[in-house]
């Protein structure tokens, strides 16, 4: 077993940095165009080569994934009403809900994808509903086709929280093409950065109310309707541009990390089922222990050697303490395994004898 050497800490993620002066090729740029933010050249830029890579139109680059769907869920017309949304994410999914003046209706997952269950959303629907906010749990796609046919038929609005499904393709489409619109999270922790960002794609309805809306709601001096500020910087764009030119090695190499850990933990862990029909990205390498002090016991041990994984996502969150009594309902399988699931190191440039060492002690 490797020896635990001073200070070496392996976490469950680590920031992919480009070479530097590839960076600083564009903060040259940016200094002879003295425009750091306000919609500037890179951040159009980097809207045009997204737009292209991910294949959907259009998309708006926005300072954060919270902001994101805070927008999306502005966008719709949402205001004051239910929307049926999953209790296994991170709590910027619900947290997004409630501060645009919505209830969180959640609805218990499908035990194999973690995404949620789609055969349980019509039974949660009331005539306060207004729309569904599903995640693509790991970039493991929902189930698109079925939600797609409940809000046809209850005339409700999709949004699909995409925040780990960047580069995720589902039957040969974006996965970020589905639903009304599609929000991403491009903050450090992703496989896809631009140090703090996010976008929304507006896949149906006014494009032009999101674009207003993420820059105050002016056009000028004319002042159109009300918004926010969630305009990203130059230099964030500056590190999307950069990074963007290797993602193809950035999704290669967490492949290569996720096949070695198959290679020695498959058959012997659970591990969630992928939905046939998709190209992954690799986003992260969850497993499912038998239960919580067996998780506790595995987090220890990987303590012990300076090896800290991550609990995403724990806790389930109908069980927040915030929400209103209401809605703060048993989802008995997301709580099942948000007691029990764990994601391991996964980074470009995590050792093949670390990840060895990872395993021995799972």
């Amino acid at each position: 077993m490797r020896d635990i050497v001073p200070d070496k800490k392996i976490f469950v993620t680590k920031t992919y940095l480009p070479p530097i002066d590839e960076y600083e090729q564009y903060l040259r740029k940016i200094w002879q165009s003295g425009q750091i933010t306000n919609q500037g050249s890179l951040l159009h830029q980097l809207e045009q080569q997204l737009q292209k890579r991910l294949g959907v139109v259009p998309l708006h680059f926005v300072a954060n994934g919270t902001l994101a769907l805070q927008l999306a869920i502005r966008a719709l017309s949402l205001d004051g009403s239910e929307i049926i949304t999953t209790p296994f994410s991170y709590v910027a999914t619900v947290s997004s809900i409630l501060w645009e003046n919505c209830q969180p209706k959640f609805v218990d997952i499908d035990e194999k994808t973690l995404c949620i269950d789609a055969t349980k959303i019509e039974a949660a629907i009331t005539p306060k509903t207004k729309a569904i906010l599903a995640v693509h749990v790991f970039g493991n796609p929902c189930d698109v086709e079925a939600i797609e046919k409940i809000a046809e038929k209850h005339s409700l609005r999709v949004i699909y929280d995409g925040a780990h499904a960047f580069g995720v393709t589902y039957k040969g489409k974006s996965l970020l093409g589905y639903g009304d619109i599609s929000t991403c999270s491009f903050h450090a922790t992703k496989l896809f950065h631009t140090v703090e960002g996010g976008c929304v794609i507006v896949n149906k309805g006014d494009n032009q109310n999101v674009e207003l809306m993420k820059r105050f709601g002016h056009e000028g001096d004319e002042h159109i309707q009300l918004g926010i500020n969630a305009k990203a910087s130059e230099l964030h764009a500056a590190m999307g541009l950069v990074n963007l030119k290797h993602l193809d090695e950035i999704i290669a190499a967490r492949k290569k990390v996720s096949e070695l850990y198959n290679s020695y933990l498959q058959g012997k862990v659970e591990i969630p089922e992928l939905v046939p029909g998709t190209v992954y990205n690799y986003a992260y390498y969850p497993i499912l222990l038998h239960n919580e002090a067996e998780l506790e016991r595995v987090v220890a041990a990987l303590n012990a050697k300076n090896i800290f994984p991550r609990r995403y996502f724990y806790p389930s969150l109908n069980t927040l303490p915030y929400l209103d009594k209401e809605y703060a309902i048993t989802c008995s399988i997301s709580e099942n395994v948000a007691s029990r699931i764990l994601c391991l190191p996964l980074y470009v440039g995590l050792a093949d004898d670390d990840i060895k060492e990872i395993c021995d002690v799972v």
